[in-house]
């Protein structure tokens, strides 16, 4: 029997995060034991040089998180929040006038840093030598083990140590959840471009095959491995896909409701969700654009902006601050728990999602699945996702949304092709089956075989 070893490091060391990968990686782990599989699945961490066996990808009950982790979560927020700072200073007088007062600031800012910067080094160092005994036993690797590198593992450590491994016999399989950093780099950060471009070129000629969110990022994969490594080398790999769950698996009726989320509901006027991390590729600028021109022909409409403050968003975020309609048609909640985006769900008009590219987009699932109608851009792997259940509109003109809202508030008919009530789809463990069944199915056949009874990409049910 094969073994799949499922890599979880970053999620295993960073346990608090909660974001579209660690959400998937959580719940795949959680549910590996349950699948009725022919493949032994293991899920593993790289610590201290070596692989580990994860006994509980949580902390255990009790256990708390260690300082090193407490401090690495408030030191990453401390830099985002100084170099939005930075950011802001950048923009006045009179650096606006004088390159060289630039270089001063930048400089100074830069030095001023290193009190971030240097702390930060030392917490994930510590977290990189820290091995919880309760959590992780070292575990030997044996000829024919499968390394299934399910977390983000673009910014680890452990490249040495895997081909190692792959010298050893055992096969190297990627997760690809997009090729955003590639294919659309000025929407990310200029140092994850250049780590996830490395990255790329080491998994190409490392790994023996792929597995992707999606058939249109699977395809876009293939395209782009064959245009750094050729078609010969493309016949010798496989590529294959599978799709994501929808429950929110953090919901917990401890947790408490913010007051604010809970009044917003209340007062009844119909509000529509955007739930996303706040950066430039997921558009939130659109959304301002379109639901100011519902505001201004008397639209009782509310936006309600649901998600953490990511990059390269300070002016998005100043204008959000400074707009009349901020709690009043125009909501903002950043902090938001898990329990907080179920009532969310639950209460709202519709989602709206205008982003410019995704490897799959989550929310819309998790939005269909709870019966919430969506409203996205109209972008390939929506269109997978979605079929005619979603209500599309054009990312190039604001006011094609506007008409959408306006067309649903005074019909009381959702403008898509199909309604939401005869949305299906699979769950977290349907999914995670899914994933190891196209891996154990993909390694069987020969890589140039590539199949066709696995194309099935509706949006009923995959």
């Amino acid at each position: 029997m094969t073994r799949l070893l499922v890599e979880c490091t970053y999620v295993f060391e960073h346990p608090h995060m909660n974001s579209g990968i660690q959400r998937v990686v959580r719940n795949v782990i959680g549910q590996l034991e349950h699948i009725d599989k022919d493949a032994e699945c293991i899920p593993v961490v790289f610590l201290q040089g070596r692989m580990h066996q994860v006994l509980s990808l949580a902390p255990l009950p009790g256990q708390g998180l260690p300082w090193h982790t407490r401090m690495s979560v408030f030191l990453e927020q401390a830099r985002l929040d100084f170099w939005m700072w930075h950011a802001r200073l950048d923009r006045c007088w009179p650096m606006t006038r004088s390159h060289n007062a630039r270089r001063v600031l930048f400089v100074l800012s830069k030095l001023a840093s290193l009190g971030i910067t240097l702390p930060l080094r030392v917490a994930n160092f510590c977290s990189r030598r820290h091995v919880a005994p309760t959590r992780s036993i070292p575990l030997e690797v044996q000829p024919g083990d499968q390394l299934l590198l399910l977390d983000s593992s673009w910014h680890a450590d452990f490249f040495p140590i895997a081909e190692s491994l792959k010298a050893q016999g055992v096969g190297i399989i990627s997760v690809i959840y997009d090729l955003i950093p590639l294919t659309h780099p000025q929407f990310c950060d200029n140092h994850l471009v250049k780590v996830f471009d490395h990255w790329f070129d080491w998994i190409a000629e490392t790994a023996d095959g792929f597995i992707c969110i999606s058939t249109t990022i699977r395809d876009q994969v293939r395209a782009e491995i064959e245009r750094r490594r050729g078609t010969e080398a493309v016949s010798r790999l496989w590529f294959e896909y599978f799709y994501l769950g929808s429950e929110l698996d953090l919901v917990s009726e401890r947790s408490s409701l913010d007051p604010e989320l809970l009044q917003m509901f209340a007062d009844g006027d119909p509000a529509y969700l955007m739930v996303s991390t706040i950066e430039p590729r997921k558009n939130h600028a659109y959304l301002l654009d379109a639901f100011e021109r519902l505001w201004e022909k008397g639209s009782r409409a509310r936006l309600c902006i649901i998600g953490r403050v990511g990059w390269k968003c300070d002016d998005l975020m100043e204008r959000i601050r400074k707009h009349p309609e901020l709690n009043g048609r125009l909501f903002m909640f950043n902090q938001l728990n898990d329990r907080g985006l179920e009532h969310a769900y639950a209460h709202a008009r519709a989602l709206v999602f205008p982003s410019y590219v995704e490897g799959f987009g989550l929310p819309l699932v998790e939005a269909m699945q709870r019966q919430l109608p969506v409203m996205a851009s109209d972008i390939p792997v929506f269109r997978e996702i979605g079929g005619d259940f979603v209500a599309y509109f054009d990312l190039d003109r604001p006011a094609s949304l506007a008409e959408l809202v306006e067309r649903f508030e005074s019909s009381g008919t959702f403008p898509a092709q199909r309604s939401v009530t005869d949305w299906t789809w699979i769950g977290w463990r349907e999914a995670s089956a899914q994933l190891i069944w196209r891996v154990v199915a993909a390694l069987r056949r020969s890589p140039k075989t590539q199949p066709s009874a696995l194309e099935i990409h509706h949006a009923d049910c995959p």
